[in-house]
């Protein structure tokens, strides 16, 4: 087989967890992204600690990707559960790396398969069964055609804190596999790898959040570990030498939103993360910050439930509990992310909306935008960290006695100061309260503080609120794509592969929202098409009571896993 010019490729890794398989497809990742590749990627696994089957794959492309792609073209198998899992995603000319001592195989396509004699290796490197995996690294990168000094630097970069015995053994594997390929077949493509102008930016959504979050300002971030947002908590905790945030990994999660309300009371900016069962046992709290308007992010990563669920797979099931979250009336404010650059405008925002409103603003992410990684622009990346944040009416001192902590304002916003002032003090309780703070039960207070509160919502609809992003004629398009969070992934890749004219509305402030402004959007006579990861069509749902529209054609998955675009296509086919 000749060599090919290619100019996008699926490459895909799986085998049983705990070999290797995260730190095999996060290394080809970046050697692909470092190389002048656009790269996205995302991980699959269950939730064992060993055993049942991870996988991680890589779209690289000559082009900007933002999602994955259906048809492998490369399929590494440390295992056979991996071929026969996913053999039907190959296709004529796909090639497979297969070590011919894990089992016998009956091929049923057209593709190729390549013995990669891993245990025969690892018994000549006198390496561990679990370096199989750097052998595959090595193998997978001669079989795209790329450097090997580029493969040798960066496993240096990533085991160098673990000696130079335990790089040199790594590197030893990977030259192996490396050289098993370059050897012995002639099956390598051709890409246009080079030396990107700029260090590329390769972030996941909860990398993102992380970022955007220190760049806020954010001082306090407490969390319990809950996949998919876990990460986050990881990461921001390896920065607070950097940040001098505080990183607290609370024992509940009723103890995470307390602390955060304890540190946002104080005067800082503070955050928590969670998903869906964790964020149950924050309502309550959420409902106090309410009351007592305190500013709070929440970092919502949802999987899907009821219960516990799919813990480590993906779903948008959480997005009326996130919007409905607490009892009583009181305003909250919900952002959805539909990309790694969203994620970091958003979070941005996200704390900007908390401090002005002085209110809960959630940031809603899933496992699959959470996890999977992708090229993002520096320079928009740049400059939306560099703006300084809005701290809206929070004040360090009063120029007037009595100081009404909950004064009754045409915008509903009233002067927050933080505590420590000499002279001045307020309360900050769960009770309904006088202007000044102090508890009643008078129906009239209770009617103005919560006309107050609820103002807020509309001085937000005024101000801050932004209308969904619109991608081509809504009125020239056969088919007019709505998603609100991860859904635009899919939903921007399906549109490329279509030859019908399309539009895309897409949605990020999804609570409130502005009525009138959102139902101009839809016309009786287009054919809408409503796309969300999850089993109720909950957005829909949204928009009915929210905006008063009805969309009546919709395309739901919910089985754990993330829409492909080409599951697109086939659903408007059978429609």
């Amino acid at each position: 087989m000749m060599a090919k010019q290619q100019t996008a490729f699926l490459w895909k890794v799986g085998a049983p967890a705990g070999q290797g398989v995260m730190t095999t497809g996060l290394l080809f990742s970046k050697l692909c992204a470092q190389s002048g590749g656009n790269v996205f990627d995302y991980a699959e696994y269950p939730s064992l600690i060993q055993g049942g089957h991870n996988t991680y794959e890589v779209l690289c492309s000559t082009s900007p990707v933002n999602n994955r792609a259906w048809q492998v073209d490369y399929l590494v198998c440390l295992d056979k559960v991996t071929l026969e899992t996913h053999e039907h995603r190959l296709r004529s000319g796909s090639i497979v790396l297969f070590d011919p001592a894990a089992g016998k195989i009956s091929p049923t396509g057209d593709y190729t398969i390549i013995a990669l004699p891993l245990k025969e290796l690892l018994a000549e490197l006198k390496a561990n069964s679990i370096m199989a995996n750097m052998i595959a690294l090595g193998a997978s990168w001669a079989l795209v055609g790329g450097q090997r000094k580029k493969l040798e630097t960066l496993i240096a970069e990533q085991f160098g804190k673990k000696g130079a015995e335990i790089v040199k053994l790594n590197q030893n594997c990977a030259d192996r596999g490396f050289e098993t390929i370059v050897g012995n077949t002639t099956t390598t493509i051709t890409f246009p790898w080079h030396k990107p102008e700029k260090t590329p930016i390769v972030l996941g959504g909860n990398d993102a959040f992380s970022l955007a979050a220190a760049a806020a300002d954010c001082r306090f971030y407490a969390s319990y570990p809950m996949t998919p947002s876990s990460s986050v908590l990881a990461t921001l905790a390896a920065w607070q030498k950097m940040t001098d945030m505080v990183v607290r990994h609370a024992e509940d999660e009723v103890g995470v939103v307390s602390e955060a309300l304890g540190a946002s009371f104080a005067g800082v900016r503070a955050a928590v993360g969670t998903s869906g069962g964790g964020f149950a046992l924050m309502t309550e709290s959420l409902s106090y910050a309410g009351i007592g308007e305190i500013p709070l992010v929440v970092f919502l990563s949802q999987r899907p439930g009821p219960a516990t669920g799919l813990p480590t797979w993906t779903e948008q099931g959480d997005l009326l509990f996130a919007c409905y979250a607490g009892h009583g009336e009181f305003p909250k404010i919900v952002l959805a992310p539909g990309d790694v650059t969203e994620m970091v405008v958003l979070t941005k925002q996200a704390f900007d909306l908390a401090d002005i409103y002085q209110t809960p603003v959630l940031v809603l992410s899933d496992k699959f935008l959470s996890e999977s990684r992708m090229v993002l622009d520096s320079e928009v990346v740049e400059r939306e960290l560099s703006t300084p944040p809005e701290y809206g009416k929070t004040i360090r001192q009063v120029d007037e006695l009595p100081y009404l902590r909950y004064k009754n304002t045409d915008d509903g916003i009233s002067p927050r100061l933080i505590p420590g002032t000499p002279g001045t003090h307020y309360q900050a309780n769960s009770y309904e309260h006088l202007e000044d703070s102090h508890t009643t039960e008078d129906p009239e207070e209770r009617s103005m503080q919560v006309e107050k509160r609820l103002r807020k919502q509309a001085t937000y609809l005024s101000n801050h609120w932004q209308m969904p992003s619109i991608e081509g004629s809504l009125e020239r398009a056969e088919y007019i794509f709505v998603t609100w969070g991860s859904s635009k992934l899919v939903v921007s890749q399906a549109r490329d592969m279509m030859d019908q004219p399309t539009a895309h509305i897409h949605f990020t402030h999804v609570y409130p929202m502005d009525r009138e402004k959102v139902a101009a959007l839809f016309a009786p006579n287009r054919h809408y098409v409503l796309v969300e990861n999850n089993a109720t069509g909950q957005f829909g749902t949204l928009l009915r009571s929210e905006a008063g529209v009805d969309i009546k054609h919709s395309i739901r998955k919910y089985d754990g896993r993330a829409f492909y675009s080409e599951e697109i296509l086939a659903a408007l086919e059978s429609a």
